[in-house]
């Protein structure tokens, strides 16, 4: 062991982090009596997190590259705001060693690893070189210098297809892309490269053969600066869209004991082979017999780090304050607890039926689910905020304890149940089917579980019956009285059933609801109370269960409740486990989007377009990349439906874009 570490005093943080994870550090410093202090881009000025700081501090900038990666503008922040320590949270600077140095030489503490362990780790090339001369299972693939095209061309050759090429430093899914055969390579390269080098600053690739149906079991070490480590048992991360994890809990399923050990004890060799210090998480791929190989050691702490503090009942954001003050760990390996079972699932702006493209827009509706044991909401967000197209879509996290991971999930879902979002897309309804699958259940888990059950999980979009228009316009019309009544509540227009100045007049409302539009006749055979409608006269939208009952119950005690929720000239109601924005179709609203560009392919969200690859009068065939669009941290290819000649382009490498503008203006070829 070392010698003792000199104390170190941490009164005010610095979290350079935005989102849920700034918000998550803030809670556990505030519990420990110290000042926070956010940093912010100039769009997220009335950002949860900058609200909810003691300090706030304007970066400028929109992008990444112009706010939350600047280094130095962020370590001015910290010692203007005289904080002591800096925490970077994940992504952005998290595994950044240059920062990290920087942070030391400004006299700061950076709650993360030495910048030493980060030039070993940090660079997933460099960490296999590392594994491999330790002897550490990897799987085969090229880590090198080269990142020439023709090098990753002869590797991937040698290897095999599929292969999939990943962004040398960073995570996330960011930089990261299967490729099935030699004639894809050439693009992906390119736009991974360019996905790398906007959210980590770093474009260097490698290449490893792309394993099929593997789990990904990760374990989270903790090392102090004394000579400590420990490993806090596993996660399984298995379920993936994109290369990014969607759902993780811990323990991870089906895992022996001795397997658990054999891991946590080659995790701990890995950190302290590079005098590793503070939370880090060592990724494993584990095949079906029960051989793991190494994948990356990510320096720092982790999304998912939830599950782990649910199953041990450890605060480890606390534990990285009390490491870097030079503190020693509390406990020992043995004293590690391992509790019942942890559940987490990622809330994303995404839309699902779209690939998980992913969402941006304003949050119109946003309702947590209640608080309660074994139930935990990680969030840095409210109603009312907008989600910019310029950071990771991750709303929120979900994350339900139980005894078992039976009770776990159960409690999960009901919590997911509780959520309501409105405003854009996003993937509830996707993880309610996830974790409602007798698949995931049974813990059937690996990365291929997504494509492997799609028809379930990705069910295709079917016409909505008229059942649910019809109860669209009972909700409708009795909220639209309810807030006649809120102003005047003597007023005859505050029922649907109330006076009329014509009699016999029937009511007609013009909806729309995801693309589809129809005329409805409300009758008042539902009652609408503010978060529900009530349907008396048959349970809606399942037949069978209808008729079972009516055998048993007369139809008027057969009853019904369907959410409902109106936020402004939106009313979403609850439809097959998806909650439906329904609004009335606004007529000058149609004949200004008449005047927009015509036969043009849009942008399908917010963004800004990276490359424009053709030019105007080039004849394209069906399939061809003509504009990348980057959100979120991706790349999105705008293809060409058929084959044709581009018209007319609307947009210019470096614009930033809205969600339906028009990019370009594709001709059919004359036949």
């Amino acid at each position: 062991m070392t010698a003792p570490t000199e104390f170190k005093s941490i009164d005010c943080l610095l979290i350079a982090n935005r989102g849920e994870i700034a918000c998550r550090v803030m809670r556990t410093a505030k519990q420990l009596g110290i000042k926070t202090v956010a940093v912010h881009s100039g769009i997220d000025r009335q950002a949860r997190h900058v609200r909810e700081a003691d300090i706030a501090i304007d970066l400028g900038g929109a992008k990444p590259a112009d706010s939350y990666l600047l280094g130095d503008k962020i370590i001015a922040a910290a010692q203007a705001s005289g904080a002591q320590a800096i925490h970077p949270g994940y992504g952005f600077l998290s595994e950044n060693a240059a920062f990290a140095r920087a942070c030391e030489a400004a006299g700061l503490l950076f709650l993360g690893p030495p910048a030493s362990a980060m030039d070993a780790m940090a660079s997933k090339s460099a960490a296999k070189a590392l594994m491999e001369l330790a002897a550490v299972p990897l799987v085969p693939g090229y880590h090198g210098e080269a990142q020439d095209l023709e090098t990753f061309r002869a590797a991937s050759n040698v290897i095999g297809y599929p292969v999939l090429l990943k962004a040398a430093a960073g995570g996330g899914g960011k930089g990261m892309k299967v490729v099935e055969a030699e004639a894809q390579l050439s693009e992906a390269l390119e736009s991974a490269q360019r996905e790398a080098q906007s959210a980590f600053g770093d474009s260097r690739m490698l290449v490893e053969k792309y394993v099929l149906q593997p789990r990904h079991v990760e374990i989270q070490v903790f090392a102090d600066q004394h000579g400590n480590c420990l490993y806090l048992h596993e996660r399984d991360c298995s379920i993936q869209r994109r290369h990014q994890k969607v759902v993780e809990e811990a323990p991870a399923p089906g895992l022996s004991p001795e397997l658990r050990r054999a891991m946590g004890e080659a995790a701990v060799k890995a950190a302290q082979a590079i005098g590793y210090v503070g939370a880090g998480t060592v990724e494993f791929l584990l095949d079906a017999r029960g051989q793991f190989f190494f994948m990356e050691m990510n320096t720092r702490l982790q999304v998912e780090h939830p599950v782990t503090e649910a199953i041990t009942g450890l605060d480890l954001v606390a534990w990285q304050i009390r490491v870097a003050r030079g503190e020693p760990l509390p406990i020992t390996q043995a004293q590690v607890p391992l509790m019942g079972h942890a559940i987490e699932v990622r809330l994303y702006a995404e839309d699902t039926e779209q690939d998980f493209m992913p969402a941006s827009g304003t949050l119109h509706l946003y309702q947590e689910p209640a608080a309660g044991p074994g139930r935990r909401v990680d969030s840095g967000i409210v109603e009312g905020d907008s989600v910019s197209p310029f950071y990771d879509p991750m709303l929120a996290k979900l994350i339900a304890w139980g005894e078992t991971r039976e009770e776990a999930r159960l409690r999960l879902l009901a919590m997911l149940e509780e959520t309501a979002v409105g405003g854009f897309k996003t993937n509830l309804g996707f993880l309610k089917r996830v974790l409602a699958h007798p698949g995931f259940a049974a813990g059937e888990l690996d990365t291929g579980f997504i494509p492997r059950h799609q028809a379930q999980l990705l069910p295709p979009v079917s016409e909505l019956p008229a059942e649910f228009w019809q109860l669209a316009g009972e909700a409708m019309v009795q909220s639209e009285a309810a807030r006649i009544r809120s102003d005047d509540a003597h007023s005859p227009w505050s029922s649907i059933s109330g006076w009329r100045s014509v009699t016999g007049q029937q009511i007609s409302l013009h909806l729309s609801c995801q693309g589809e539009r129809r005329w409805v006749h409300p009758t008042g055979s539902a009652e609408f109370n503010g978060q529900s409608l009530i349907c008396k006269s048959q349970l809606a939208g399942d037949p069978h269960a209808s008729q079972s009952i009516a055998s048993k119950l007369a139809p008027t005690e057969m009853q019904r409740s369907l959410r409902a929720i109106r936020r402004g000239n939106a009313l979403f109601i609850e439809w097959a486990g998806e909650l439906r924005e329904v609004r009335r179709v606004d007529p000058i609203a149609e004949v200004e989007a008449s005047h927009s560009h015509q036969g043009g392919l849009t942008a399908p969200m917010n963004g800004s377009i990276v490359r424009v690859l053709v030019e105007v009068g080039q004849a394209v065939e069906a399939g061809a990349a003509l504009v990348v669009l980057e959100a979120m941290k991706m790349e999105h290819s705008i293809r060409a439906p058929h084959a044709g000649i581009v018209k007319a382009l609307y947009c210019g490498e470096g614009e930033l874009v809205s969600e339906g503008t028009a990019l370009v203006e594709l001709e059919e070829q004359p036949a």
